[in-house]
């Protein structure tokens, strides 16, 4: 039965106007319905091949939770981290581990969830990483230690105002003797005063 409508309508395909014969027409041609239908069914494959690998993931993911024994590997996926992560945390003692030989590392799965129990019960304290910027500048910057009969090498150029060639000069043209302490030079008090005042 034919059909004597004529609507204007926009194809759904290359979004050109013309004028379909009936209200559902949706494309304007055959090569657009064709080009359309392979989109379509393309987009359904890409579809249930991502669904496929998110399965794949999930699936492995809970397989490792079931197991009580994991490996580095298995703890390093469940954490999300990498595998020299792991031996990080296993050499510092946050996770514990038992090696049964040459690579052959296993941690019971409930030493994470102790991992994470521990770590919810402990107040928010300094992190790693700020402790240890701490210990590196104290190592940087060491403390002078205090000496009544002797001066360090930048008390006496702050005391006289000698400057560094200067005063090295001195001290080797004078004999006179050095002591060494850490990061500080030392020098006798009564020599460098009475050659300096």
């Amino acid at each position: 039965m034919s059909s004597n409508i004529q609507v204007q309508r926009i194809c759904q395909h290359c979004g050109k106007e013309f004028t379909a014969r009936t209200t559902v027409t949706r494309f304007c041609s055959k090569p657009c319905n064709s080009a359309a239908h392979k989109a379509k069914a393309r987009l359904g494959k890409v579809e249930i091949s991502n669904k496929e690998t998110q399965l794949v993931k999930t699936k492995s993911i809970e397989q490792l939770k079931a197991k009580e024994f994991l490996s580095v590997r298995d703890v390093a996926t469940l954490l999300g981290c990498s595998v020299r992560s792991v031996y990080y945390y296993i050499e510092s003692g946050n996770i514990k581990a038992v090696n049964l030989g040459q690579r052959i590392t296993r941690i019971k799965r409930s030493e994470l969830d102790k991992l994470f129990e521990s770590q919810e019960k402990l107040p928010q304290s300094e992190s790693i990483l700020e402790q240890l910027s701490k210990e590196l500048n104290k190592l940087k910057q060491p403390e002078e230690p205090k000496n009544t009969d002797s001066y360090s090498l930048a008390e006496v150029q702050t005391k006289y105002g000698v400057s560094d060639k200067a005063l090295h000069d001195m001290i080797k043209r004078n004999n006179i003797p050095k002591t060494k302490k850490g990061w500080y030079v030392y020098v006798p008090k009564k020599a460098i005063d009475t050659l300096l005042s």
